[in-house]
């Protein structure tokens, strides 16, 4: 037989209570600070709520409290593996909290992102999570009125809205360059796609490591604005050959534009590394499997995701980090396809 329930069919909180033998106030704090309560006590009103069916009014909560316990969540894609890496991080840190995550994909556009922030400002987030540091002037002035903590993921800068975390895009293409140049390579391309902020940034670290070799040519540099796909990054490489053909290493801003080189010399019966090397961004996990294996930047996409929610958490409770910018840096993964076979 069911339990009685209010004349609108909705459970309340009272019920829940007298279930797991605890009074309102406690059922209450289980919602909104369940680390106060005892393992036990918590066990009892979880199994209540489980049993009844409750389902908190988060509209209501957040009326009396100023603000809901939803986390947003801000990023460009919901299919790039990057962004899936960094959600994984972002869920696995959230999970037996209290809060929970609500994502918005801006699809790459600063319009979009603007009217996602101003929907999130509208439902009173306890904390905000954006991808990137190039938001427009009315999504900087939206994210400074939120009066909740913010993150901002994927890079670092000199002027956080309130907390960041990241690396930097300059610093790792820069370093991914000064590895070919030191492996004795020259003719270095560059190979690039949507061209969004974080991808102009690996472009200036190519452009001033091969101006400080004296080796900049701008006949070397093939992007397009179109989103990246595995190939694009041969139908690139075909548009660079064509342009000059005495190319002996390419840079490509992702690891599927990478691939799609390796796939096109493969077409053309062109030798990897001897005819031409590789290296690519994300270190994304084909890039260690592919044949031969792939040059990549490693970029801590996963922790990012779990620093950035564990730093909103903190500051929600009162534990602001000490450093409100954490660089988590990069690594370059150095494969076969930028190693000559005579080292």
């Amino acid at each position: 037989m069911g339990r009685k329930q209010t004349k609108s069919g909705k459970i309340r909180l009272t019920e829940v209570a007298k279930l797991a033998g605890v009074s309102p106030i406690t059922a209450s704090r289980f919602f909104r600070n369940p680390e106060a309560l005892s393992l036990s006590k918590r066990e009892r009103v979880d199994s209540a709520v489980k049993e009844l069916g409750y389902v908190p009014n988060l509209a209501a909560r957040a009326l009396a409290s100023h603000r809901t316990e939803v986390i947003g969540v801000v990023i460009p894609s919901l299919t790039n593996n990057v962004f899936a890496d960094v959600l994984r991080g972002i869920y696995d840190s959230s999970e037996g909290s209290r809060y929970t995550i609500q994502l918005a994909n801006t699809r790459y556009s600063i319009l979009q992102e603007e009217k996602l922030l101003r929907l999130f400002r509208a439902q009173k987030p306890a904390g905000l999570i954006v991808t990137g540091i190039n938001q427009t002037a009315e999504s900087r002035t939206i994210l400074e009125s939120m009066n909740c903590p913010v993150t901002q993921i994927m890079e670092i800068g000199d002027s956080p809205v309130d907390m960041m975390v990241g690396f930097s895009h300059y610093d790792a293409a820069f370093a991914a360059i000064s590895h070919m140049l030191e492996q004795g390579y020259r003719r270095i391309g560059f190979l690039g796609a949507r061209m969004d902020p974080r991808v102009q940034r690996r472009f200036e670290g190519y452009r001033d490591a091969m101006k400080g070799a004296s080796l900049f040519d701008p006949n070397l540099i093939v992007t397009t604005s179109v989103p990246t796909t595995v190939t694009l990054g041969g139908t690139l490489f075909a548009d660079l050959l064509a342009r000059t053909s005495d190319i002996d290493a390419v840079f490509c801003v992702n690891d599927d534009l990478a691939l799609g080189v390796l796939f096109e010399c493969r077409r053309r019966q062109m030798s990897v590394p001897g005819d031409l090397a590789i290296v690519g961004f994300n270190d994304l996990e084909f890039t260690a499997s592919a044949v031969p294996s792939l040059t990549s930047v490693r970029t801590n996409r996963y922790e990012m995701g779990r620093h950035a929610v564990t730093m909103v958490i903190d500051a929600i409770e009162g534990r602001r980090p000490r450093e409100p910018v954490i660089d988590l840096g990069f690594q370059l993964m150095v494969r076969e396809s930028s190693t000559p076979q005579s080292a």
